[in-house]
C-alpha cells in the first residue's frame, strides 16, 4: 500500500469541475462532462482533446460515450444525444422537472435518473418517455443495470424466453442475434437502493444497510457494488439482497466506483483513489493528486483515468498492481485447485468407507458419513 506517486498526464482544457468520464466501447475515446457546460472528447492514444460538445443551458452532470453517438444529462432538466464525429446535438429528451443525475443506455433504451424523485425509460430513437418509476423519497443519484449474461448460468440462458420475462426482466432480441434480459437498479439520498421491474415499473426488492446518500453502483457477475455518503462501498449478493463484504478507510463520501479483474478502485471527497482486494476488502493502494472531489473514474490498458471537481483528468500507471494481483489470483486459483483435489479424494474414501459400513451393517438404506 501507500502513494502511488505522481500522475502520468494531467489535462486541463475545461474551465469547470468534471463531474464524469465516460469511455466508449472499442476503448479508443475518452468523454468528459463538465461545470462549464460543455463536454469534451478525448483520444486514449495521445490523450489530447479531439471534440467539443456546447449546447446545455447549465452543468452537465454526467456522460455516456457509445463509439459514434455521445449523451449528456444536465441541471437544465435534459438530455442531450450527439454525434461523435460532428459535435452536433442529434436529440434532446426532456420531461424531467429538476436536474437529472445519471443516465445509462441499453440497447435502444435511455434511462434516467432525478432530483425530481423519479427514473424514467426512453426510447433513443423517438426521444420518447416509455416508463416512470417511482418510489424513491428523495432524488435518485445513481442507476445501474444487468442483463442474462450477467447474472444467468448456462443452463438458465436455455430456458425458454416466456419463462425469463416471468422473472421480471426485460428481454429484447436483436438482429445481431442476441437476447439479453434487463434489470434495473437505482441508487437515492433516501439511503437505499431498489430494483425494479423495468416492463411494469413495479418496486421489486430494497436494500437497506447504509447510512447515508447512495451516490454510485457498479454491477459485476451476481454482485452490486454500492458507495455511499457514509464513507463505505458495500457489496450484496443480487439475488438476495444480502451484504457479503464492506470496504472502510475512505475520509469522505464514496462519490464513484469501477471494478476491475479482481480490484475495486474508489473516488471519494476526500480527493483520493483507492484499490482494495475485491473479496477482502483489504487496501491496496492510494492514489493522491487531486484537490477536490474525485467524481468518476475509468480503466484503459491497465492506466486509470480519474476525474475531478477541481477540472482536471489525471492518468494513472496501474500495471503494477494488476500484476501483483493476477499473482496473488493465480496463487488462489492453485491453491483452491489442491483443495478441491484433496477434498475429491477425502469424499471417495469417505464414500467407500460409508460403503463397507452399509455392506457391515446388512442394510439398504444409505449411511452418510461426509
Amino acid at each position: 500500500m501507500g502513494n502511488s506517486g505522481s500522475a502520468v498526464k494531467v489535462c486541463t482544457d475545461h474551465q469547470g469541475g468534471i463531474n464524469w468520464l465516460s469511455l466508449s466501447p472499442d476503448g479508443q475515446r475518452l468523454l468528459t462532462g463538465s461545470e462549464d457546460g460543455t463536454a469534451r472528447l478525448w483520444s486514449t492514444a495521445d490523450s489530447q482533446c479531439h471534440g467539443h460538445f456546447q449546447g446545455h443551458e447549465s452543468y452537465i452532470t454526467f456522460c455516456h460515450l457509445e463509439n459514434e453517438a455521445a449523451f449528456t444529462c444536465s441541471a437544465d432538466h435534459t438530455i442531450r444525444k450527439w454525434d461523435v464525429v460532428t459535435g452536433q446535438c442529434l436529440a434532446i429528451y426532456r420531461g424531467h422537472t429538476s436536474i437529472v443525475n445519471r443516465i445509462l443506455v441499453a440497447k435502444d433504451y435511455l434511462f434516467s435518473g432525478s432530483y425530481d424523485r423519479t427514473a424514467r425509460c426512453w426510447s433513443v430513437d423517438k426521444e420518447k418517455q416509455i416508463q416512470e418509476f417511482r418510489g424513491h423519497r428523495n432524488c435518485v443519484l445513481t442507476l445501474a443495470h444487468y442483463s442474462s449474461r450477467d447474472v444467468l448460468e448456462e443452463e438458465e440462458e436455455e430456458e425458454e424466453e416466456e419463462e425469463k420475462v416471468s422473472r421480471d426482466l426485460l428481454v429484447t432480441g436483436s438482429t445481431d442475434c442476441t437476447v439479453k434480459v434487463w434489470e434495473l437498479f437505482s441508487g437515492s439520498t433516501d439511503y437505499t437502493i431498489r430494483t425494479w421491474n423495468i416492463v411494469t415499473g413495479e418496486q421489486l426488492k430494497v436494500f437497506k444497510e447504509h447510512q447515508g446518500s447512495v451516490i454510485c453502483l457498479e454491477l459485476v457477475n451476481r454482485h452490486l457494488y454500492s458507495g455511499s455518503a457514509d464513507r463505505t462501498v458495500k457489496c450484496w449478493f443480487v439475488d438476495t439482497g444480502e451484504r457479503i463484504q464492506t470496504y472502510k478507510a475512505h475520509k469522505h463520501s464514496v462519490s464513484t466506483l469501477k471494478y476491475h479483474a479482481g480490484i475495486l478502485f474508489t473516488g471519494s471527497g476526500d480527493a483520493c483513489a483507492r484499490a482494495f482486494n475485491s473479496r477482502s476488502g483489504v487496501l491496496q493502494k492510494i492514489f493522491r493528486g487531486h484537490k477536490f472531489i474525485i467524481n468518476c473514474i475509468q480503466i484503459h490498458n491497465e492506466l486509470l483515468y480519474t476525474a475531478s471537481h477541481d477540472g482536471t483528468l489525471r492518468i494513472w500507471d496501474i500495471r503494477g498492481i494488476c500484476k501483483r494481483n493476477k499473482r496473488r489470483l493465480k496463487k488462489e486459483r492453485s491453491v483452491q485447485g489442491r483443495s478441491s483435489q484433496k477434498g475429491s479424494l477425502s469424499r471417495l474414501f469417505n464414500n467407500k468407507v460409508g460403503c463397507m459400513v452399509q455392506q457391515e451393517n446388512g442394510e439398504h438404506e444409505a449411511v452418510e458419513l461426509m
